[in-house]
């Protein structure tokens, strides 16, 4: 297997206890949100129900695994779409030598969730915690918008998707957008996972949780980089 030594931040293993603390937010994939809900764990798929088979696919010459347990602005998902364009810039590599794998988890779920989403539910009034500063945003930050001319324009994440980035979702942590859903709509939690999941980016896999995703990733052969 290659190693990305030049562009993972951290080779270490990718447990919740072994990362840095950079905030003061609980390290429980299911506490940090205002809105948590134990009832929103009721409507969970059993573990058995989760598709691995993305792990098959990591087979390219340079592998890395972008761990996102933050929204941070949406800079986890900059720096993967940057590392993806410096490697073709500099090493000359192509995008069959490339495999590019974001996993979005803990606070930084409501990447996963379209702009309707964010809108509808007050993502940035529900989760102060979760978007640090980002209290007013009725938009998710990775999904660009109509006109958009910045030098992140073309690494929003349907785009990075487009270029055969695997995408990968926190289950625990998406329990918190049904959580959202059915106290808003005042829905049964199973109809409400089923409304969220119809507003999450076409083509995110979700995994039993995040550092499945980060770890599985790693045993591919994928560089671990904490991105945010």
């Amino acid at each position: 297997h290659h190693a990305l030594s030049g562009v993972a931040l951290s080779a270490r293993p990718a447990q919740s206890d072994a990362l840095p603390s950079r905030t003061a937010l609980p390290t429980d994939d299911t506490a940090w949100s205002e809105c948590s809900e134990p009832d929103a764990f009721t409507a969970q798929p059993p573990a058995t129900s989760f598709d691995a088979t993305w792990a098959d696919k990591l087979t390219a010459k340079y592998r890395a695994v972008f761990d996102v347990p933050e929204i941070g602005d949406g800079v986890g998902v900059w720096r993967a779409g940057l590392w993806l364009n410096h490697y073709q810039e500099v090493l000359k590599a192509t995008p069959a030598d490339l495999n590019s794998v974001i996993v979005i988890r803990h606070a930084g779920i409501p990447l996963l969730m379209n702009h309707d989403f964010w809108e509808t539910y007050g993502v940035g009034k529900s989760l102060p915690r979760a978007l640090q500063g980002m209290q007013k945003a009725r938009k998710n930050p990775v999904l660009g918008t109509e006109g958009d001319t910045s030098r992140f324009a073309a690494l929003t994440l349907p785009k990075q998707m487009a270029r055969g980035v695997i995408v990968l979702g926190c289950n625990m942590a998406f329990a918190q957008m049904v959580s959202l859903v059915a106290k808003a709509d005042k829905l049964p939690m199973p109809e409400a996972r089923t409304k969220a999941l119809a507003m999450m980016i076409p083509g995110v896999i979700l995994q039993p949780n995040g550092i499945f995703g980060v770890t599985l990733a790693q045993h591919h052969g994928c560089a671990y980089v904490m991105a945010t």
